[in-house]
This record gives structure tokens, sequence and C-alpha cells, in this order.
């Protein structure tokens, strides 16, 4: 779907550099179709939330990886209120034009998300619900002190409801006269997550939570182990359970979490998981050499 045109003052008139860290499970959009929120920070640290994305329409060599550098004009997205939210306005412009890989432990993703000029690592929640009740925060960095469990949990309605899946074909057979039509020709919904799973852990007060994941790294895990294990689904969840708390645990585990836009104002706690960053701990210099 071609982006609406949008006014000089709306737009930024400057590339922006971001570093993509973010994309959610697919969601079904009655406005936009299926869509994913992609979000990063810019080398300074700070936090972009990007949206609407369709990413799945994207050519290839318009797919971008997390960890990619993107040159992108953003414009604010006005019927969201949130701080960090913007939303592309050319798709042709998400192009990757670099990579931080994993080299010394992480050093180049670490010095900008963790150590930029303006970022900043929650690890209390009570700052962080805080922050976004005041509107000043709706994505951030959190380290969580101890990590309790990783809870599983069978959603309530497995599959999309028919309605949302009606409104999705009705999309697909739009067809936009200046656009490239061809990925509706093979587009099919993403399937529904029938699983939802969490992270329960302590701040660094000892208040203890529960955070949902709605990471799409866990999604495409969770499909990927369900094939392996012949469609028995208690061993693919064990499978998740196992790489998001036996592994990432023996890391210094950080979240990257986000407020979405229903509950932004109204939850008790509105904050959700929407990535990991399973950083390497970085060895202590030793005091009497190597």
């Amino acid at each position: 779907m071609p982006l609406t045109p949008l006014s000089t003052c709306e737009m930024t008139v400057e590339k922006e550099r971001i570093l993509i860290t973010v994309k959610t499970y697919p969601t079904l959009s009655k406005k936009y179709g299926e869509t994913v929120c992609t979000a990063g920070v810019r080398p300074d640290g700070t936090w972009v939330r990007i949206y609407p994305v369709p990413f799945r329409r994207l050519n290839d060599e318009e797919k971008y990886r997390k960890y990619d550098w993107l040159d992108v004009r953003l414009a604010r997205n006005t019927p969201d209120p949130r701080p960090e939210t913007f939303r592309p306005v050319d798709e042709a412009e998400f192009v990757p034009v670099g990579h931080l890989d994993t080299d010394d432990l992480w050093r180049e993703r670490r010095d900008v998300i963790l150590h930029g000029s303006k970022a900043r690592v929650y690890t209390r929640l009570g700052e962080l619900i805080a922050d976004a009740k005041a509107n000043v925060a709706s994505l951030a960095v959190f380290k969580p002190t101890k990590i309790i469990d990783v809870v599983a949990e069978q959603e309530d309605e497995r599959e999309w409801s028919e309605e949302r899946v009606g409104e999705m074909r009705a999309l697909t057979n739009q067809l936009d006269l200046f656009a490239d039509n061809t990925w509706r020709e093979t587009f099919k919904v993403i399937p529904k997550m029938p699983w939802a799973f969490s992270y329960r852990f302590e701040d660094a007060d000892g208040k203890r939570s529960e955070l949902q994941i709605l990471d799409w790294e866990a999604g495409m895990l969770y499909w990927n182990c369900l094939k392996r294990a012949n469609g028995d689904e208690q061993i693919a969840v064990a499978k998740v359970k196992q790489k998001y708390l036996d592994e990432f645990v023996k890391t210094d585990l950080h979240f990257f979490v986000g407020t979405t836009l229903q509950f932004h104002f109204r939850a008790p706690n509105p904050w959700v998981i929407i990535g990991v960053f399973p950083v390497p701990h970085q060895r202590q210099a030793s005091l009497f050499g190597p």
C-alpha cells in the first residue's frame, strides 16, 4: 500500500540513520494490512519506532535484518501520541547501508545501544512505568536484575478471526494503480501465534514482574521448532523456553521494551518485551596482568 503524501512540515527533510534492533511478530491492521512494528536507535542511542512497515511486501533489496543501518526520511505519525513514533516517507528507502556484527563481544552494538551519548538503560520498573505515564518514553532498554522463569500460556484465540482475515483479503484484492502488486498474487496471512511467552523477573528494587515477549524471533523460533518436532507443540514450547531461559540467561541480558498504543496511557503497566539483547559478558581485566 503506497504511503499517503505528507506536507513538508510533517516530514524529516534529511535522512536519519537508524540501527534496526526490533521487529515484532506481524499483526493484522484494518488500515495497513499485515504490519510489523520496527524500532531502532539513532547513533546517539535515542529510540525511534517506525510504523507501519509492510515488511513481507518489501522486495529483496529492501529487506533488512536486525542490526542493519538504514538511512530513511521519517515523519511524525500524528495519530500516535507516543514520542518515538514515526512513519516512513518512502518504503523504497528501506535499503540497508551497513551492518553491526558481533565482533569483540558485540562491541559496536553495545557502544550504540548501551553507551550512546543519549542512551539510557532502565533497571527499575517503577521508573519505566512512570516515564510511560508522563509520555516521556514508549521505547527503552531495560536490564533485569534476576530472571526467574519463562512462562508459556496458550492463547484463548489460537487463530485470527474470520473478520480480520476477511479484511486482509479485501485489502490484498485492492490493486494499487501506481504500485507493484506482484506481492498480492502469492501473499498468505502469517499464522497467529497460539502460545504467549513471557519473562518473569526481578528489577533492581526486587520487584517481581512478568512481561510478554512479542519479538518476531520468538514467533519464528516456535514455528521452526514445531516443524522439526512434527507438530508436537509441547516440544516446540520447550525449545523456545530453552533458548530464552537457559541460553540467554547466561549472557548480560537486556530487554528491548515498548508500550502498545492501546494501553500506553491506560494500563497499570503498559510495557511489553519487543526484543532481547543477549549481549555477551565483558571480560574483566586482571589486576595482575594477562
